[in-house]
Formats: C-alpha cells, structure tokens, sequence
C-alpha cells in the first residue's frame, strides 16, 4: 500500500496517488493527503492506475474525501483504474456521484 499527494502551489488541486492495494491500511495516509485542504473550489484527483485491488473500505474512503469536498464545494476525480477497480466502482454506482476518468 501507497498513498502519496502533492497540492498546487495554490492549494486548489490535490493529486493522491493510491498504488497497490486501496484498503484499511491506506486510510491514514489517504485522509492525511487531503485534510488540511480548505480553499473553496477545490478538486481532488485520485489516481487509481497503479491500485491493483479496492475493497469495502476504500470505498467508504472515497466517501469522506467526497464529503469533505462538497463542504469546499470542490470536485473528486478518480481517474485511470484498472478494469478489476472500475468494476467495483461501477457495482457500487459511484460514477452516479463522482467523475471516473478512463
């Protein structure tokens, strides 16, 4: 598991990078990447390409960060998963809430 992040200059764009497995073990370092992040308009972009396996609790990640953008009226990107990580964001409808780049 890996999680790094890198913010612009002007704290609007946060770039998490979730490599290898999206599970419980990588909650501190997701929600670490993205909670001091407070400028209004912000957008999250998530890259799922190097996350071989997401489960249950990822999701509920996922979750938080999209919550905590809304109170910023921001935006989430997951974008780039793999075919076995876009399955299970497609079961769970969450192309419904969030934007999924290919």
């Amino acid at each position: 598991m890996s999680v790094t992040a890198k913010t612009s200059d002007d704290k609007k764009t946060v770039d998490i990078c979730v490599a290898e497995q999206f599970d419980y073990s990588a909650h501190q370092s997701f929600r670490e990447a993205y909670r001091f992040v407070d400028q209004p308009g912000a957008m999250f972009r998530v890259d799922l390409s190097k996350a071989t396996y997401m489960d249950s609790s990822a999701l509920g990640m996922i979750l938080l960060l999209k919550e905590h953008a809304d109170t910023l009226s921001g935006k989430v990107v997951l974008a780039k998963p793999n075919p076995a990580v876009h399955k299970i964001l497609s079961i769970a409808k969450f192309d419904q809430f969030v934007t999924i780049e290919a």
